[in-house]
């Protein structure tokens, strides 16, 4: 019996952990599943990740990444929530093969609160 309580707190663990952007190890997390757009931003030191949920995260690069803005990038993710975090990641231009570093995040729109029909 405690194991199977055991690994229903797990599961739902992790299902509130992918819900929403993790704290991993006091790192902010975004699930790739979740990301709806992404804009980078002219001067090629931030990028602007907009999630399903309507909220955006504004990411600062370490350093100028000017060939983001122009050539579209990719990264890929080695864990298994496939998330992208800050001050971990690197993504490559495609073009160019310029190799840009993420920062931190910082949340500048909330997400969006659902309007439910009321009787």
């Amino acid at each position: 019996m405690k194991k199977v309580l055991s690994g229903a707190a797990m599961l739902a663990a992790l299902i509130v952990t992918m819900a929403t952007p993790a704290l991993a190890a006091g790192s902010i997390c975004l699930s790739t599943r979740d990301i709806r757009d992404t804009d980078a931003q002219k001067d090629g030191t931030a990028i602007l990740f907009k999630m399903r949920d309507g909220s955006v995260w504004r990411n600062d690069l370490h350093g100028r990444c000017p060939d983001l803005k122009y050539n579209g990038f990719a990264w890929s993710t080695s864990n298994p929530l496939e998330s992208v975090c800050e001050n971990e990641q690197t993504l490559t231009v495609f073009r160019s093969g310029e190799v840009c570093v993420l920062g931190k995040f910082t949340q500048i729109a909330p997400p969006r609160m659902e309007k439910h029909a009321s009787r």
